[in-house]
């Protein structure tokens, strides 16, 4: 799993105009801790292992924040292609196969989708998990493809899109899960209210 140490003004940075800065961070917090719970009892549940992957903040800040049970790496510089397949190097140079990464920003994710994952990279060499804004919320590889993370639009609307495209012309075959939302924009929040539940705790969007 990748996240980021919830740092106001330094997270979540696009749902600040909506949210102000502590408050966009504090989504941070909450969908980090909401995922981490969950995929701890996957995790267990299925004897796969947990790593976060994280930025910004220091291995200390983070085993304060999210426990001292949990394995903890840091993300490192450069954009966020370089940072995924930095994750995937180490993961396959410890020996670790098949490999998922998957956001902290889609609270829909679940066991579902983790278990189809791992059952389709037997048989395939990509695994995606299709986000509503044109991006992916979890990538499953079964060894290194580099080429996955190269000359692709961060943050855009056409990551999934150019994924696929390089996927097939390097001859990958690649396997879709359900499309989910991710909660980026502050045309999302809606989203993360609905599924945060009781009002009293929602985070309040000033538009």
């Amino acid at each position: 799993m990748v996240t980021r140490f919830p740092h106001p003004g330094r997270t979540k940075t696009r749902l600040i105009p909506a949210l102000g800065a502590e408050g966009a961070a504090q989504v941070q917090r909450c969908m980090t801790e909401l995922l981490v719970d969950r995929l701890r009892v996957i995790c267990d549940r299925a004897s796969i292992a947990l790593e976060i992957h994280f930025a910004d903040g220091s291995l200390a800040q983070m085993h304060d924040w999210l426990g001292d049970d949990l394995t903890f790496k840091p993300q490192g510089p450069g954009h966020l292609g370089a940072r995924l397949h930095r994750a995937f190097w180490q993961g396959f140079r410890a020996g670790q196969q098949p490999i998922l990464i998957i956001g902290s920003d889609c609270p829909d994710v679940g066991e579902g989708q983790i278990t189809q994952a791992v059952a389709a990279l037997q048989h395939h060499d990509v695994v995606l998990g299709p986000a509503h804004d044109g991006g992916y919320y979890l990538i499953g590889l079964r060894q290194p493809q580099p080429s996955l993370f190269v000359d692709i639009s961060w943050g855009q609307s056409c990551v999934l899109a150019e994924t696929m495209a390089i996927a097939t012309h390097h001859g990958l075959s690649v396997t879709l899960l359900d499309v989910l939302s991710d909660i980026d924009r502050p045309e999302d929040l809606p989203l993360w209210q609905a599924y945060s539940g009781d009002a009293n705790n929602r985070p309040q969007v000033r538009l």
